[in-house]
């Protein structure tokens, strides 16, 4: 009896996989969760601050901690837990506040550099260099900021001789959008051929000038309001944290009545939060052609 259930076992799972490879959908058409877009948009974070050999799950457990600690720190003299963990919650999301800060920083800076990038393409194909010469060319004569990656470009490309491949991790050292549109292009321009990558080369440096001027006119413009709502959003918190130093005052929030104040305030300070940004960031540019 048992054998038999046992083989009954074994061929209805059999079954079961032979029909769920009918209905299984190619990697390429799936799309991917939530978890997988937010761990990509770490990796991307990394890779442009310059720590790309830093996995990205160690951010997340770089906040937990950072958090647990904050909040151990907090309740140790004053014995309140709910501030201690709210302002422990807090705490946690600096790590990525800070990472996504510096890729933006970084970002911006990139965007300033990719016209004269841009520049000396052009100029090293009109003095007859092929397109693969000139890349290799930018990480000796580029910008200063761009010139490890297409050092590593060069390097891979001398060692494998494979163009397309090539540029494909130089897109993932970069993990820049408009780097992602200046190498598709290039490649497009390979492909097919054709004698108008100059006028192509030339159009898109006029094209990244004037999108970086006007984004910089803009975001100097709005910086101090963006600036001040950011401080009237931590205001609060910061006074929570001071209060919390001080064991009678911590207690007062050690309560049911404290706990719906504290939540109420966060649930209010995150509606704030992304209502300002949505109000006030310029459309960031995503990587599509990854």
């Amino acid at each position: 009896m048992t054998d038999g259930a046992f083989l009954g076992l074994i061929a209805g799972l059999g079954l079961l996989a032979i029909w769920w490879s009918m209905w299984e959908q190619d990697e390429q058409q799936r799309r991917p969760g939530p978890l997988v877009n937010v761990m990509d948009r770490l990796r991307d974070d990394l890779v442009v601050v310059g720590l790309g050999t830093v996995p990205p799950v160690a951010v997340p457990a770089l906040s937990i901690g950072l958090g647990l600690v904050v909040a151990a720190a907090l309740w140790a003299p004053s014995g309140a837990v709910i501030p201690a963990l709210a302002l422990g919650a807090v705490v946690s999301v600096l790590p990525v506040v800070l990472l996504r800060s510096a890729a933006r920083r970084r970002t911006t800076a990139l965007r300033e550099v990719w016209p004269e990038a841009v520049d000396h393409l052009a100029s090293a194909v009109r003095a007859g260099l092929s397109l693969p010469e000139a890349l290799v060319q930018l990480g000796r004569k580029g910008p200063e900021e761009l010139q490890p990656a297409f050092v590593e470009f060069g390097r891979d490309y001398q060692a494998r001789g494979d163009f397309a491949s090539s540029l494909d991790r130089l897109k993932v050292r970069l993990a820049d959008p408009v780097g992602d549109r200046i190498v598709e292009a290039l490649r497009i321009t390979r492909d097919v051929g054709g004698t108008d990558l100059g006028v192509l080369l030339r159009t898109l440096s006029t094209f990244l000038r004037e999108d970086a001027r006007t984004r910089a006119e803009l975001e100097a413009r709005q910086s101090w309001t963006v600036n001040a709502a950011r401080l009237a959003l931590a205001a609060p918190w910061i006074v929570l944290a001071l209060m919390s130093t001080r064991p009678q005052a911590a207690q007062a929030y050690d309560t049911p009545a404290g706990l719906v104040m504290i939540v109420a305030g966060g649930a209010v300070s995150v509606v704030a939060y992304r209502v300002m940004l949505m109000i006030a960031r310029l459309p960031q540019d995503e990587r599509v052609l990854r």
